[in-house]
């Protein structure tokens, strides 16, 4: 018998034990942290103490993404877990992610690279590599995803927390799932003079790295700022700051397959 046990990076308020027998999951426990601040919780309590995901489930694949540029430029595909893909107008990128992934997608843009897949981005850079191992440098709009959780179901978001590259939208395409979320302004146009950036629009946090704008480790000391206004006022359901609790959590029933479209209103 293997036992499994590990923090999920993008959600670091879940503690997730696996069970295997001969590569079968037996059994998934899904727990809050109790060290971590659940206001700060994109999904706020919903995880659900001792809550088990299944039992007897195969282990096998948890969603199938596709990621697709409706851009009328070329966009450098990311993602955590699965790399990148260089995707021109048009094109489109299939993931296959694992039971109980939790990860992130989102775009990049002005890249180049060589033929050892080196070089650099713009927007969404991830260490210089086109196969993504780390999340991207701001700005860049996010998607958040965390799959099979408390009673089988898949969480994601839509994020600002990191800045506004590129329009985004994020939609279910089986198991009957209606939810869909999009941050589709064109937010670049628009952005306060204090956090233009060459490709995109910074985050205020990470231009003046203040409490004020960061918010640390306690939703207590943070509230609505001026700059998360105009952020929300354009995507009211995406992630506008850290502590942002107004922000529409989505979920779908555990092994529904999702789009990612870039640019998703382009006529």
């Amino acid at each position: 018998m293997l036992f499994l046990r590990y923090n999920h990076l993008v959600f670091p308020f879940l503690l997730i034990n696996f069970v295997f027998i001969s590569h079968q999951l037996i059994e998934a426990q899904t727990l809050i942290d109790p060290a971590f601040d659940q206001s700060l919780s994109p999904f706020g309590s919903q995880a659900g103490r001792g809550s088990f995901l299944g039992r007897c489930i195969e282990n096998d694949d948890g969603a199938t993404f596709t990621v697709r540029n409706n851009c009328s430029f070329t966009v450098w595909a990311a993602a955590i877990p699965s790399g990148g893909q260089r995707l021109h107008s048009g094109e489109a990128w299939n993931l296959k992610l694992p039971f109980g992934a939790v990860g992130r997608v989102w775009g990049r843009t002005n890249c180049s690279f060589d033929s050892s897949e080196r070089g650099n981005c713009e927007t969404g850079d991830c260490g210089g590599v086109l196969q993504c191992q780390s999340s991207g440098a701001p700005p860049n709009t996010l998607v958040d995803f965390a799959l099979n959780q408390y009673n089988n179901q898949d969480f994601f978001r839509v994020s600002l927390v990191e800045g506004f590259n590129i329009p985004i939208e994020f939609k279910p395409t089986s198991n009957e799932c209606s939810q869909s979320v999009r941050c589709a302004a064109d937010i670049n146009k628009q952005c306060p003079t204090k956090l233009k950036a060459a490709g995109g629009c910074n985050n205020p946090c990470t231009v003046f790295g203040t409490s004020e704008y960061c918010c640390g480790n306690s939703s207590r000391s943070c509230e609505a700022t001026a700059f998360s206004k105009f952020f929300k006022e354009r995507c009211p359901d995406a992630l506008s700051y850290p502590a942002d609790d107004t922000a529409t959590k989505f979920t779908c029933l555990g092994k529904t397959n999702y789009d990612v479209v870039f640019c998703p209103f382009r006529p």
